[in-house]
Parts: C-alpha cells; sequence; structure tokens
C-alpha cells in the first residue's frame, strides 16, 4: 500500500508537549549516523526528515501524519538518535530521560521500528536498545529491525546476515533497495494484509 500523502504535524521535547495520541503511531530509532533521516525520507518519498554528515541532527520528537492510498492514516515518530552526537553530557541525559519517558509510557505505538547499521550488526548499543524495547514493549506492541547501508556488504556478508537475522529487513537508501518491503511490513503491522 503506498504511500499518499505526508504531513508534518509538530515537534516536541518529551511527552508532555506531544500530540494527542489519537491513532497508532510508529517510532522510528536508530544510533545517531546510521540513516535514520535518509531511510525516512526514502520510505515516503519526499524529504521530511534532514540529512546530515553531522550525526545526532534529529534533537526533537517529530510527528508526522502519514495518509495511504487507502485512505488508512497513522503517525510516523522520528526519535532522537542515540550514540555520538556533539552535545553536552547533561543534554545527552537529558534526550535519554525524555526518549525513555516517551518510549515507555506513550502507549498508542503500535511499532517500534529499529534501524542498525549492517556494517555493525552487533554493537552493544544496538543490542542494548533491542533488549530494552523488549522489555517495556506492550502485548500490542511489535518491534521491527531493519538494517541500513547493505549495499555496502559483499553478498556473502549479507546472506551471513540474513541468515543471523531472519525476521529483519535490509534497506539500501541509496539504492532504493528493500524500501517497499519495509513499507510493506509496516502497513501490515498496523492494519493487516492488504
Amino acid at each position: 500500500m503506498k504511500i499518499k500523502s505526508v504531513k508534518f504535524i509538530k515537534s516536541a521535547q518529551s511527552i508532555k508537549d506531544s500530540i494527542d495520541p489519537n491513532f497508532n503511531e510508529v517510532a522510528f530509532m536508530g544510533r545517531s549516523n546510521v540513516g535514520k533521516s535518509s531511510f525516512l525520507n526514502s520510505l515516503t518519498n519526499q524529504k521530511i526528515a534532514k540529512t546530515s554528515s553531522t550525526p545526532g541532527k534529529t534533537k526533537l520528537i517529530n510527528f508526522f501524519e502519514v495518509i495511504y492510498e487507502n485512505d488508512a492514516k497513522t503517525i510516523f515518530v522520528d526519535l532522537p538518535g542515540f550514540g555520538y552526537a556533539k552535545v553536552s553530557k547533561k543534554e545527552q541525559g537529558n534526550w535519554q530521560k525524555n526518549l525513555n519517558d516517551f518510549i515507555a509510557n506513550r502507549f498508542n505505538i503500535k511499532l517500534f521500528v529499529q534501524l542498525r547499521d549492517a556494517r555493525h550488526p552487533n554493537l552493544e548499543i544496538d543490542n542494548q536498545v533491542y533488549e530494552y524495547l523488549n522489555f517495556i514493549k506492550k502485548a500490542d506492541q511489535q518491534i521491527l529491525t531493519i538494517f541500513t547501508k547493505s549495499d555496502k556488504l559483499k553478498q556473502n556478508e549479507l546472506a551471513k546476515l540474513k541468515k543471523e537475522y531472519p525476521e529483519s529487513i535490509f534497506v539500501s537508501n541509496l539504492k532504493k533497495r528493500g524500501i517497499k518491503e519495509a513499507n510493506d511490513k509496516i502497513y501490515s503491522t498496523l492494519f493487516g494484509d492488504f
């Protein structure tokens, strides 16, 4: 099911100033420099997220209204990247608290999309985030792992990774590979098969 339109709604610093939870939400998260903004732009087929060579560009929780061809509506939530953004320790601490609070208490998130770099598939920080999501997720919430930059791997490396993570989706923003599969999986998780 193709996305018909995407509209930016607002940015928030925490769950307190977030939009009212009226629709099912998809939360996109990943380490700084994983290619989250590029992936969101590829997924929606428009430039909704700022891309930059400087990691940690997304500093707020950004909400986008997404409408599919059949008028089904959801909210995409672009979360700040975690990892090595160039900000003070205090600011990082505030982000972390707000992010944890949002993830744990935003009950209308139906799908957590965790982006991981295919070239570094087993980073401790990514494993910790995955474990945390599994720990806090409710019965009606799911986690989808998407590996970005899969075009940077050799065929045998990619085959090995696919075997290790059979439930994951492998995308290349550059070559637009895996984007339709990711979109279909997000849609079917929210609305059932089409």
